[in-house]
């Protein structure tokens, strides 16, 4: 499926959900899509856990080197 209708279904179905439900039900379906979005990506392969864990501050502290 290409990202044209994937970001095609996406939209319509917040459009639908802002419609029936409501601004919270716009915003409830848009943070479930967001963490199913991610949900995937770590199920690929293509993000890893310790992405968010790690410290931004100038390397890796936690890490040992040899």
């Amino acid at each position: 499926m290409s990202m044209a209708l994937v970001g095609l279904a996406a939209g319509m179905a917040l459009a639908f959900a802002g419609y029936f439900g409501g601004f919270g039900a716009f915003l409830l379906v848009a943070a479930l899509g967001a963490i199913g979005f991610v949900a995937g990506k770590f199920l690929d392969g293509e993000l890893d856990p310790d992405d968010f864990f790690r410290s931004r501050g100038g390397g890796d502290h936690h890490r040992t080197r040899k």
